[in-house]
């Protein structure tokens, strides 16, 4: 087993949890943290009957409903079987005497994950079928009937921007360890263009981006859309969103991997209007309203999130050891962000 991951999941409780909780997972073998990852630490488990991935809460004081893996339990199993592809949820483990924190265990999927939105790897034919499933995909989350699948109940509804706004400006102060002036300017626009509630509630997965999906390793088919820790109800805008502002932020600043600068036509991947616009055939939708205004909240809880992982890698308890660098990652968002709220 791996020794740092023995060391921050006790073998002999996990074993015995395991065994008695996936019926026919068997004995435990081995233990491996999945490299880097900021938020829930992640571990592959090796066991008689096959390989299982676990996610836990990370160790230490935690920000107020962050690193709900209850919640990504919960979605990943009313999703199943749906239109929108999810690893099958086995097990959730909330007795924290087993390994100190709450954790789910799930299926093992062979597949893959591409990083870099400019997909370097990718010629520019496959390079469009990726952003296209990306946009697929999307749509047929949004599109989920969450009273049929029993998530009715999954977050309020209505008033999702002004709630969304509400935590975020929180959770940053929470985070805050130092003064950021153009979060500053962008808190007071945000607060001061709030769009009235139009009344649309879908399921959301709150940080849906390439690395968050996962591909069939031989075609450009997504198999798995993974990480639903931010997912509630809410304004299906604030996806499609969150997924275009990549082509807003800085390219070649390894944290963000944004597509500002890139000759995206030359690359074969779609422009934001192109894409916005089949998403909205898609989904049925003429338009859509107040785009700045979610472009720019987008900027600000991608920036509270990294100010969120600094400050845990201040406080000693982040997942990964690059943590104390996404303070910079923080102010280089916020200062993208100008850009949108200023034209």
């Amino acid at each position: 087993m791996d020794s740092g991951a023995m060391q921050e999941l006790p073998p002999g409780s996990l074993a015995g949890w395991l065994a008695a909780a996936v019926p026919g997972a068997g004995a435990l073998r081995g233990v491996r943290k999945f490299p880097g990852g900021q938020s829930n630490p992640t571990f592959l488990l090796e066991a008689d009957a096959g390989r299982y991935v676990l996610r836990r809460k990370p160790p230490g004081v935690l920000l107020p409903s962050a690193h709900a893996v209850e919640r990504e339990y919960r979605v990943l199993r009313a999703l199943h079987g749906t239109a929108v592809p999810v690893p099958a949820a086995l097990a959730l483990c909330e007795d924290t005497a087993v390994i100190g924190s709450v954790f789910y265990v799930m299926e093992f999927l062979d597949g893959r994950v591409l990083w870099d939105p400019a997909l370097p790897e990718l010629d520019a034919q496959r390079r469009a079928r990726v952003y296209d499933q990306m946009n697929r995909v999307l749509a047929a989350l949004h599109a989920v009937d969450v009273g049929a699948v029993g998530l009715g109940d999954y977050g309020q509804p209505g008033q999702y921007a002004a709630r969304q706004l509400g935590r975020w400006i929180r959770q940053y102060r929470a985070a805050e360890t130092q003064r950021i002036d153009a979060m500053e300017e962008l808190i007071a626009w945000l607060e001061a263009t709030l769009p009235p509630d139009d009344g649309r509630v879908a399921l959301v997965h709150g940080d849906y981006r390439l690395d968050n999906l996962m591909f069939d390793p031989r075609e450009e088919r997504v198999i798995a859309v993974l990480d639903w820790e931010l997912s509630t109800l809410g304004h299906p805008v604030a996806d499609l969103a969150y997924q275009c502002m990549q082509w807003r932020l800085p390219q070649g600043e390894q944290r963000l991997r944004g597509l500002a600068g890139v000759d995206r036509r030359a690359l074969g991947i779609p422009d934001e209007q192109e894409y916005v616009q089949r998403y909205c055939e898609r989904s049925g939708m003429d338009a859509v309203a107040h785009w700045h205004f979610w472009l720019a909240l987008s900027f600000f809880r991608l920036a509270a999130i990294c100010q969120g992982v600094y400050k845990r890698g201040i406080d000693g308890n982040a997942s990964s050891t690059e943590a104390l660098r996404f303070g910079e990652a923080a102010r280089l968002i916020a200062a993208a962000s100008l850009e949108v709220i200023r034209t």
